[in-house]
C-alpha cells in the first residue's frame, strides 16, 4: 500500500466520521489539506431551521496552487435548532470536478423560490474560475433543492447564472463575452410546479490595436427571456444554459 493510498483512505474515513456532526453543527468538517467548503444559513421561510452544506475533496490527479485537481462531493442537510440529528439530507459523490477551471466557492441561497403554494426550494450556488489571463473563464452555477420527508431532492441542476470568457492578448486586442442570468417565479405552472423565467443579458467586448492606439467597445444585447418547465422530476434546462 502506497503512502498516497493510506492518505486517501484516512481522508475518506475521517471525513465520513465527521460528516454527520459537521452537517448538524454547521462546523467545518475534516478536509484533507483543508481543501473543501463548508457553509450554513438560517432558512427564513421556516423559522428554527438551518440549511448546511459542505463539499469535500474526494480524489484527483495532483495538487496545485488552487487545491487538488479532481472530484468533490456535495452534502446538504436541513437541521432544527438544538437538534444534532438532520431532518433531511442529500449526498452526491463526484458532484463537482476541479481542474484547470478550479472549483472556488460554495454558497447557500434562500431567496423566495416558491415552487408550489406549500413548497419552497433553496439554492446552492457554486463558482468556478480559470487561471489563464488571456483565456479567462469564470462561471457561476445555481441548483435548487426541495425537502421531501427526510431527503432533499434537486429539481434544478447547475443553471449557469454567470459566464465570462473569451480570448485576448492581455493588453487590448481580442473578444470577451459575458452572460448574466436572473431567475424569477412565473405565473404559469407545469406538472404542479411554477415555471421559472430566466432573463439573460449578454454583452461582448471587442478590442483592437496596441498601447495608446487601443480601441475597445462593448455591445450589450437586448435581454432574452426563457421559460424553464418542470417535467415531473426536474426543470428542463436548455442546451448552453447548464454547467458541467
Amino acid at each position: 500500500m502506497t503512502l498516497k493510498s493510506v492518505w486517501m483512505g484516512c481522508s475518506a474515513l475521517c471525513g465520513l466520521m465527521m460528516t454527520a456532526h459537521a452537517l448538524a453543527a454547521c462546523e467545518k468538517p475534516f478536509l484533507a489539506g483543508d481543501f473543501g467548503y463548508s457553509v450554513c444559513k438560517d432558512w427564513p421561510a421556516y423559522p428554527g431551521l438551518t440549511i448546511t452544506a459542505f463539499s469535500q475533496f474526494e480524489s484527483g490527479y495532483s495538487a496545485s496552487d488552487y487545491g487538488p485537481q479532481g472530484k468533490y462531493d456535495l452534502n446538504l442537510a436541513v437541521v432544527s435548532a438544538g437538534n444534532s440529528k438532520p431532518l433531511a439530507t442529500y449526498h452526491k459523490a463526484a458532484a463537482f470536478e476541479s481542474d484547470a477551471i478550479a472549483f472556488e466557492d460554495l454558497q447557500l441561497d434562500t431567496a423566495r423560490y416558491q415552487l408550489t403554494p406549500d413548497l419552497r426550494a433553496f439554492g446552492v450556488r457554486v463558482t468556478f474560475n480559470g487561471s489563464s489571463r488571456v483565456n479567462p473563464v469564470n462561471e457561476k452555477l445555481l441548483s435548487l433543492y426541495v425537502k421531501e420527508g427526510d431527503r432533499l431532492r434537486p429539481v434544478l441542476e447547475k443553471l449557469i447564472t454567470y459566464e465570462y470568457g473569451g480570448e485576448w492578448d492581455g493588453n487590448c486586442a481580442g473578444e470577451l463575452y459575458q452572460h448574466t442570468r436572473t431567475l424569477e417565479i412565473g405565473k404559469t405552472s407545469s406538472h404542479g410546479y411554477a415555471d421559472l423565467i430566466v432573463k439573460t443579458v449578454t454583452s461582448h467586448e471587442v478590442g483592437k490595436g496596441e498601447g495608446e492606439a487601443c480601441e475597445s467597445r462593448t455591445l450589450t444585447a437586448k435581454p432574452v427571456l426563457t421559460t424553464l418547465r418542470y417535467d415531473g422530476k426536474n426543470y428542463v434546462v436548455p442546451q448552453g444554459f447548464k454547467g458541467i
